[in-house]
């Protein structure tokens, strides 16, 4: 499946440890998080759907070994903004090593602090991670659904990207410059702007979905994601595939 999930290539979860400095959260952000699609708004039910109904090799033909592999997970993170249902990403710093400049969802490994991966682990993980890199509020987030590990062979890492809803809205920003450039919303009508839309093809041959977004590329591992929730939504709309985006697109 040529979408890019789990490609060579895009940003993937970061980091593992609690920032320095950074306080113990308070004891009501203990709560054991749980999937609830209670309440959400009538937009978000197609995306619902998609976590209860598709199948691992749907996703990303890239799938987790039996044993192995570094468990993480990203926040796939929708709100409702003034240009309506938007997605949160973030913009690697350019002067890191690996993946400089390159967008993703927040996220990351687990921590021991998240517990058990089989249990609610990966959901500790996800908002964990995504509070410590971009400052929201995590009990303002309904977890609605988990999509299937997928496996980054470039990487080992196994993920699991874990949907939420913003269901009520907090401040964002780059907790740490040193890691993170940028925080913003992109509004999900810009992801599904054919206009916006086109592919890459990595040095290893490997072709993937992208988008051309808040004067951005999205591509690899965090473009396949969004391209299948936006197919298997019913939200893509037709785009050229012939046309081709180089990963230097800005050079």
């Amino acid at each position: 499946m040529a979408t890019g999930s789990g490609a060579p290539g895009g940003a993937v979860p970061a980091g593992a440890r609690r920032r320095a400095g950074q306080p113990e959260p308070p004891a009501n952000r203990l709560v054991p998080p749980a999937v609830s699609d209670e309440g959400l708004p009538d937009w978000l039910e197609p995306v619902a759907r998609v976590s209860r109904d598709i199948a691992p090799e749907q996703l990303s033909r890239f799938l987790p070994p039996e044993h192995g592999g570094r468990q993480s997970a990203v926040l796939v993170l929708f709100g409702e903004g003034d240009h309506g249902p938007e997605l949160l990403l973030m913009e690697r710093a350019g002067s890191l090593r690996s993946h400089a400049g390159q967008l993703s969802f927040p996220g990351g490994a687990l921590d021991p602090e998240d517990g058990d991966p089989e249990a609610d682990g990966l959901l500790r993980a996800a908002l964990r991670e995504a509070e410590e890199e971009t400052g929201l509020d995590p009990t303002g987030v309904q977890i609605f659904g988990v999509l299937p590990r997928l496996y980054i062979p470039v990487s080992g890492f196994v993920v699991t990207p874990v949907l939420g809803w913003w269901r009520s809205p907090s401040p964002f920003h780059a907790v740490d410059p040193a890691e993170t450039a940028r925080v913003f919303t992109v509004p999900v009508a810009d992801l599904t702007d054919p206009a916006n839309r086109a592919t890459t093809v990595h040095p290893s041959g490997h072709r993937g979905p992208a988008f051309l977004v808040e004067s951005a590329l999205v591509w690899g591992f965090t473009a396949g994601v969004i391209d299948r929730i936006l197919h298997f939504a019913g939200w893509e709309r037709p785009w050229d595939r012939e046309k081709q985006v180089p990963l230097d697109w800005r050079s």
